[in-house]
């Protein structure tokens, strides 16, 4: 029997802070949770000093792409460079240091490095003319690629618009680097395979780099073939099956919007063969729109132009709204947890008309809509009344270049003003999980913690400087760790997960100060001092 006490600090036990306590650990399960000094000290009993700071479960996030986030920090990685011109020297690098690679791949670029969020395919030419090139944005739903890759595809200017997505062009209507949404695709078919041994690296460096900002499971948004990307499904059965995956994974397969209900079968199969050990393959990720940075998330009425007025052009219903709502209540009833990346009020919606005729039994697989970016204020309440969580990346409600340049131009001020409205949902009863659509933005959840409590990234120092952004949406952090923590959990089905009581896995995340009894516009600048797993330590040195 192994036992661990947790003594000398504050602890969050899931749902709220209890100030001072100690925790004791046997077995990899929470057995106390007492007051200072109740749990007597004993020769067997390993002891970990909080040392006045905060000890609470494990981060669970919510919506995370950690296969597709390795690779890219084994690949090209620029999600540390902000401009164009460190891009390009990232890239530059990448393909000296990387001759034998037919192609340049990695990814996560920003949109606002670039005019209109476009970079293009002359910078990628002047310091990789000799290879093609294909890396996606930090959302994933656009792609920069240069010349040679664009000419390997045949894609010039009388290439059409795929139904599903843009090619960028100029004037003359030449391509000009980058490509939106499905377009993307007409490049990511000619990419060479991803060796088994690849995708398993970039497993372990993903749930390596995830352990270290205290996460201990996560909800991996997209299993399947998606724009380019391999389906990660087969590393996590690899991993699962050889002890290496740590983490409590659910994996939510990608439901292909080319194709109907004839695809419930293959899920089913998919199901069955890929749930194993700690992973299990329960949920269907439906893309209801695109983002509204290129115009592609579902609105209710149309974008505006940089003058404010109307355009003829209101986004993507990726899936027929018809179809959605015909395919929901099957997939609830064959036992499918149905989780909706939905953006703009007009995804929002038809995503949650999609759940309206399910029964109590349907509702209780904890069904979700991530992202929510513009939520019609009509439907706010409507996700309590059908039993809806909320799936939110808070990281993102804050007034950056991209919010500023990209997005609220286009949105105008009405509907600028319903952009994350986090607070208002948890007003309403809705019930609330969190994550971090990693490779998208960091996986940290403090970062992510800052922004929920505070409507402004720690260090700003963008357009608005520490302006924050729709305050009155910001909020409690009791409520955004129990978001991160027991509602994230809970909506993985792990109900013995995400909290601090007797008989819960010990799932544990302890930082280096108390974020409850400090001030919450500091809550970005606390770390991770050490992450356990059912009791035994994956990172830190305690």
């Amino acid at each position: 029997m192994t036992s661990t006490l947790f003594t000398g600090g504050g602890v969050f036990d899931g749902h709220r802070y209890r100030g001072a306590a100690d925790v004791l650990v046997v077995d990899g399960r929470v057995a106390v949770v007492a007051a200072p000094g109740e749990v007597g000290a004993a020769p067997d009993v390993a002891v970990v000093d909080a040392d006045g700071a905060l000890l609470l479960p494990g981060f669970t996030d919510a919506h995370v792409h950690a296969v597709q986030g390795g690779l890219e920090r084994i690949r090209c990685d620029l999600s540390e460079a902000s401009t164009a011109a460190a891009y390009q020297r990232v890239v530059g690098d990448y393909a000296l240091a990387h001759p034998e690679a037919a192609w340049v791949q990695g990814g996560g670029w920003a949109m606002s490095a670039f005019p209109g969020g476009t970079p293009t395919a002359d910078l990628l030419d002047a310091v990789v003319p000799d290879r093609p090139v294909f890396l996606p944005n930090r959302d994933h739903h656009g792609a920069w690629v240069n010349s040679r890759a664009l000419a390997l595809a045949g894609i010039d200017e009388h290439t059409p618009d795929p139904a599903d997505g843009r090619i960028e062009r100029d004037a003359q209507g030449r391509p000009t680097g980058t490509l939106h949404e499905g377009a993307m695709h007409l490049v990511s078919r000619l990419l060479p395979p991803t060796h088994a041994s690849e995708h398993d690296a970039a497993l372990a460096e993903a749930q390596r780099y995830l352990h270290s900002v205290g996460v201990t499971g996560w909800q991996d948004a997209i299993v399947g073939a998606y724009a380019g990307m391999d389906d990660p499904g087969p590393a996590y059965v690899r991993a699962a099956r050889a002890g290496t995956l740590t983490a409590d994974v659910v994996g939510a397969l990608w439901w292909d919007r080319e194709r109907g209900l004839e695809q419930l079968p293959d899920l089913l199969a998919l199901r069955a063969a890929y749930t194993t050990g700690r992973f299990r393959a329960t949920s269907v990720k439906v893309m209801q729109d695109g983002v509204a940075e290129n115009g592609t998330a579902a609105m209710l009425e149309p974008y505006l132009d940089r003058c404010g007025h109307p355009t003829s052009a209101s986004g993507h219903s990726f899936v027929d709204p018809h179809v959605l709502r015909t395919a929901v209540p099957v997939l609830a009833a064959a036992g499918f947890q149905v989780h909706v990346h939905a953006i703009g009020d007009r995804g929002v919606r038809e995503a949650l008309d999609a759940f309206e005729s399910l029964d109590e039994a349907g509702r209780s697989l904890r069904h979700h809509l991530a992202h929510l970016q513009v939520v019609h204020p009509d439907d706010v309440p409507r996700f309590a009344e059908l039993g809806l969580t909320a799936n939110m990346q808070t990281l993102w409600a804050c007034l950056d270049e991209q919010m500023a340049e990209l997005t609220i131009p286009f949105l105008g001020p009405e509907r600028s003003a319903w952009q994350y409205p986090f607070g208002d949902l948890h007003r309403a009863g809705a019930a609330l999980a969190a994550g971090s659509d990693w490779p998208v933005s960091t996986p940290d959840p403090l970062a992510a913690l800052h922004v929920a409590v505070n409507r402004v990234e720690r260090g700003a120092d963008g357009p608005a400087g520490h302006e924050p952004f729709l305050p009155e949406q910001a909020l409690p952090l009791e409520v955004a760790l129990a978001a991160y923590t027991s509602g994230s959990a809970g909506l993985n089905g792990r109900h013995d997960a995400g909290r601090l009581a007797p008989g819960a896995v010990a799932d544990l995340v302890l930082l280096d100060r108390d974020v409850c009894a400090g001030p919450v516009e500091e809550v970005g600048a606390a770390g991770v001092v050490g992450t356990w797993v059912a009791g035994e330590q994956v990172h830190g040195a305690t």
